[in-house]
């Protein structure tokens, strides 16, 4: 019996043994082993490794992934002076097991004391205006400076990104007070540009309206101008052309006198009674006309006027025959 005991007891003693030299690591961790409380550089891979039981110990065991360093809000002073509250996150990774455990105690608390102080200090060298419109640019800066730092840790910072920027409460109410008198000012100046640019438009269009005008009227004059000397000229021309006619009759009428009285010496009667009647009537136009005066005429100078009227178409039939 008593020896039985001892063989579950030797047994069991060594399964736990056994079990204890067999440590098995996941996928993406590494873990650091020292012996007999000294590091000779020897680190766990993922899946079964042997150690050497009561020798060998697991004294550091972590990740290699990309892990996220929530950074909590700070207060920090602008270089205007005034006090706002930062936080931000950082994406970081170990690159070297080693220097992670045996370069810093406290790995994340000396990531987040390093950043806190890396955010006071670029904010200190900007002004509040600054701080909401440099965004990326303050980033890439703590992505530089945190990389640089953290190196000799053997941490790799990927990215860091902040994310609320809040000034204080009494510097936010004096920044909607001006963001209200800067619309405002602005609500001004597009209303007086507006209007500005309705007189312009005004003034330029009743000037293109006067000189339209203007040109209408141009246009008017030239053409009324140019009617009434066609009007003219065609007036001319009808009355030349009147003459012309008149003349032609005159000339054929003449002739068909002359064939007349060659033809009947008894018409020579009968032509001086129409042209003493022809006279006459010359005579009543002339004294019924508004531009005339007075005309005096002698009845005794008539039978005279007729026979020199004879006498001119008696040659006028000489010379015909």
């Amino acid at each position: 019996m008593g020896s039985l005991f001892s063989f579950l007891v030797l047994l069991i003693f060594g399964g736990s043994i056994a079990a204890s030299s067999v440590k098995i690591i996941n996928q993406s961790d590494e873990a650091l082993v020292e012996r007999l409380g000294k590091y000779n550089g020897k680190k766990l891979t993922p899946g079964p490794n042997l150690l050497m039981p009561f020798f060998d110990k697991v004294v550091f065991k972590q990740t290699i992934r990309e892990r996220v360093l929530d950074v909590p809000p700070q207060q920090c002073i602008t270089r205007d002076n005034v006090s706002i509250s930062v936080d931000a996150v950082v994406y970081w990774r170990i690159v070297d097991m080693e220097k992670a455990y045996y370069k810093v105690e406290n790995l994340q608390a000396a990531m987040v004391n390093l950043v806190l102080t890396q955010i006071r200090a670029e904010m200190g060298k900007l002004e509040l205006d600054q701080t909401f419109t440099a965004r990326s640019e303050i980033n890439e800066i703590l992505l530089r400076e945190l990389d640089i730092s953290t190196d000799p840790w053997g941490v790799k910072v990927t990215r860091v990104e902040l994310r609320d920027i809040v000034p204080s409460k009494a510097v936010q109410d004096s920044m909607e007070l001006q963001m209200a008198a800067e619309r405002k000012k602005r609500a001004a100046v597009l209303t007086s540009e507006g209007e500005r640019e309705s007189a312009v438009n005004s003034a330029r269009g009743r000037a293109e309206s006067a000189v339209l005008d203007a040109e209408a009227r141009q246009k008017a004059a030239i053409l009324d101008a140019e009617a009434d000397q066609k009007a003219i000229v065609l007036r001319a021309q009808a009355l030349r052309q009147e003459q012309i006619l008149q003349a032609q009759g005159t000339a054929e009428a003449m002739q068909v006198i002359a064939k007349t009285l060659t033809s009947d010496p008894g018409m020579r009667e009968a032509l001086q009674f129409i042209i003493a009647q022809h006279y006459l009537e010359m005579g009543l136009k002339i004294g019924s006309s508004d531009s005339s005066k007075v005309m005096f005429m002698d009845p005794k100078s008539i039978p005279a006027t007729l026979e020199g009227m004879r006498a001119i178409v008696g040659d006028g039939q000489a010379s015909n025959l």
